[in-house]
């Protein structure tokens, strides 16, 4: 039912939609296009590493609430990390 959840809010809000994508392309898993489903997916154990760890059980998923608070939180520090980098080069 969580996945429903999530799903519903990220269809209702498009800015998620393309946070969660970007996401989910820096999880994917490497050499995704030579084994099938030739999807850019994470891989499993990572993502069953990763719910174990935020919650204390693999088959946990975040709320909606949690998972948009950190696709936002992603994206802040993607961009920081970004110009930090930029100002960094011309120090």
């Amino acid at each position: 039912m969580s996945f429903v959840r999530i799903l519903a809010r990220v269809l209702t809000r498009p800015r998620l939609l393309m946070l969660l994508l970007a996401a989910g392309w820096r999880f994917r898993r490497r050499g995704w296009y030579r084994h099938p489903p030739f999807l850019p997916l994470p891989p499993a154990n990572y993502m069953r590493w990763r719910m174990h760890t935020a919650y204390g059980d693999e088959q946990s998923l975040p709320t909606p609430g949690e998972l948009e608070a950190y696709l936002k939180w992603a994206a802040r520090m993607s961009s920081t990390a970004q110009v930090t980098e930029f100002d960094d080069a011309h120090d």
